[in-house]
């Protein structure tokens, strides 16, 4: 009697594999390239677009926040390591030495930035992003061109829909060499790594905005 030779995992695994990265790249990716924005969002120019002239990756994610852009711009303007952190997963972070400690609490000597200033995301050595433009209780554009990342940009910009609701849109761009090297780190690591520690960075700026104006709401000075 005859017996059917069974197909090894090893001959399926080329097959699963195809097929995982067609579902994300023709459904997750679109999806979390622009979480929570709109059409005409996306297509919005922002502040910061003419950094990266023809970007390779590419994302725009939006919240709607209850609450005014003077209640969310002080979150915004604190970011980084060494000062307000990323208000993301902090132990993800620390787990490759970013040393990230987010704060719950606005921190007012860290209101105030200049074009130039160096918003870094981890200790000396980790990728940093200079202060490119600021349009205080508006907009902070981050980026430039880097020798090792190429030109990136990362822009927060706040447009207000009445006295208590704001858009928080936030767009980054970037571009590297063309090779299937940079592609599988841009394109399969870092951008849903990205998209993971950015949702949540937009959550808990909504948190923490929304809950400063409740608690003044509730206790007025």
């Amino acid at each position: 009697m005859s017996h059917a030779k069974r197909p090894s995992l090893w001959a399926a695994a080329p097959v699963a594999l195809l097929s995982a990265g067609m579902a994300y790249w023709l459904g997750l990716r679109p999806w979390h390239i622009r979480w929570g924005a709109t059409d005409e969002e996306i297509r919005q120019p922002l502040p910061g677009d003419e950094i990266v002239q023809h970007p390779r990756n590419w994302a725009t994610r939006a919240i709607s926040i209850d609450a005014p852009a003077a209640a969310v711009w002080p979150w915004i303007v604190q970011i980084g390591q060494g000062r307000g952190g990323l208000y993301s997963y902090d132990w993800l972070e620390n787990l490759v030495g970013c040393d990230i400690h987010s704060t719950n609490w606005i921190i007012p000597e860290l209101q105030y930035l200049e074009v130039g200033d160096i918003i870094r995301l981890g200790p000396e050595g980790y990728p940093a992003y200079p202060v490119a433009a600021i349009e205080l209780g508006r907009v902070l554009v981050l980026g430039g061109d880097d020798p090792q990342l190429g030109a990136h940009s990362w822009v927060f910009y706040l447009e207000p829909i009445d006295e208590q609701t704001t858009r928080l849109i936030v767009r980054s761009r970037g571009e590297y060499r063309p090779t299937l090297g940079n592609l599988v780190i841009w394109r399969v690591i870092t951008e849903p790594l990205h998209f993971i520690m950015e949702r949540k960075m937009l959550l808990s700026i909504k948190q923490h905005a929304e809950a400063a104006v409740e608690d003044r709401n509730h206790h007025p000075v």
